[in-house]
């Protein structure tokens, strides 16, 4: 992981940040965010909610995040239906007709960009675009999989499997869209996060010139980020836990790493490889019997994600080294007892 001598929000003109798992769980504020970004805009940090969630326009968006503490306008929140239709506006003529699976969030995005919504497959659609519904039933499947047999072409706002709760993963996009695919065969085209036409949609809307995208999830907002060539920072207040982040493929590793959105108040540590060693802070892990032994640690410095940074560049090393997994052990009670906090021991 990289370094920086700097809060984030000094370095970075614009947080884009991811909404569930970041700033709230379902309807639930996540502790501390409120504060986090009030400080960062007072740090002069602009910021940007982005969504995957196709089911809220940008109004319903800033009503709940209004209701969790953070102020916000819909001009700074971009949605996976927003990245949607302008990926359908710039492909068919005005006024086209798209067969909308979703409510409305989509509905809202795709009248947006001059496109007209319709629900049938008989209204002769243009394409198919479907988003994010709890509502979602068999019905509208259905008028889905006759436009896709017809050759009608199909695009997901995105491919999340799950969405987070206070009640654990619910199932998200991703798991619609495998229905109709195991129905009709077909692979539908998509939008969102870690599609670049999400991040495009969020640096068009924000005016981002250096931007920084936040999130809780490796395969979305952090590979999002990558295939975008922006830094990220993963927050471990959402789907994320340590033992992910340790398993993390290239495309997958965040470039600074913290508990909440509050870590863009802080300034950063480096994370690198020193002789065999991988160190960060005051922290130490080195391979030993196979495994990576955690055996120096900060004495409750920072954040207290030192260990775990030096965790992760550890694990990374061998991984693209060719090795196989490692198990992670601790040298001491002290090195143990973080191990336990992490979830790792």
């Amino acid at each position: 992981m990289i370094g920086l001598d700097q809060a984030l929000a000094r370095r970075y003109d614009v947080a884009l940040l991811d909404l569930d798992g970041v700033v709230y769980v379902g309807e639930e504020g996540v502790p501390g965010a409120p504060a986090g970004l009030a400080a960062a805009r007072a740090a002069g940090m602009r910021l940007a909610f982005v969504t995957n969630n196709a089911s809220r326009t940008p109004a319903q968006v800033v009503e709940l995040l209004r209701r969790v503490g953070v102020p916000a306008e819909p001009a700074e929140v971009v949605t996976s239906s927003q990245a949607a239709a302008h990926y359908l506006a710039d492909r068919l003529p005005a006024g086209a007709p798209v067969l909308v699976l979703g409510t409305t969030g989509l509905i809202e995005a795709v009248t947006e960009r001059g496109l007209k919504p319709v629900f049938s497959a008989d209204d002769e659609p243009a394409a198919v675009v479907q988003g994010f519904f709890p509502g979602m039933d068999w019905h509208m499947l259905a008028e889905g999989a006759i436009a896709i047999r017809r050759g009608v072409p199909w695009l997901a706002t995105n491919l999340d499997a799950t969405v987070p709760s206070p009640r654990g993963p619910l199932p998200g996009n991703g798991s619609l869209v495998a229905a109709l695919r195991h129905a009709t065969g077909v692979q539908p085209a998509a939008t969102g996060k870690p599609d670049p036409a999400m991040h495009a949609e969020s640096v068009e809307r924000s005016g981002a010139t250096h931007p920084i995208v936040v999130g809780d999830r490796l395969d979305t907002d952090i590979e999002g980020a990558r295939r975008a060539g922006c830094d990220s920072l993963l927050v471990l207040s959402g789907v994320t836990m340590p033992a992910g982040l340790l398993a993390a493929s290239p495309a997958h590793r965040p470039d600074y790493l913290g508990r909440d959105v509050s870590a863009l108040l802080d300034r950063h540590p480096t994370a690198r490889m020193v002789d065999g060693t991988a160190c960060c802070g005051a922290s130490r892990v080195r391979m030993e019997d196979g495994a990576l032994l955690l055996d120096q640690l900060d004495a409750g410095e920072g954040d207290g994600l030192n260990p775990l940074r030096a965790l992760a560049e550890a694990a990374w090393h061998v991984f693209d080294t060719g090795s196989v997994a490692p198990r992670v052990v601790a040298s001491g009670a002290a090195a143990q007892s973080v191990l336990k906090e992490l979830g790792l021991g």
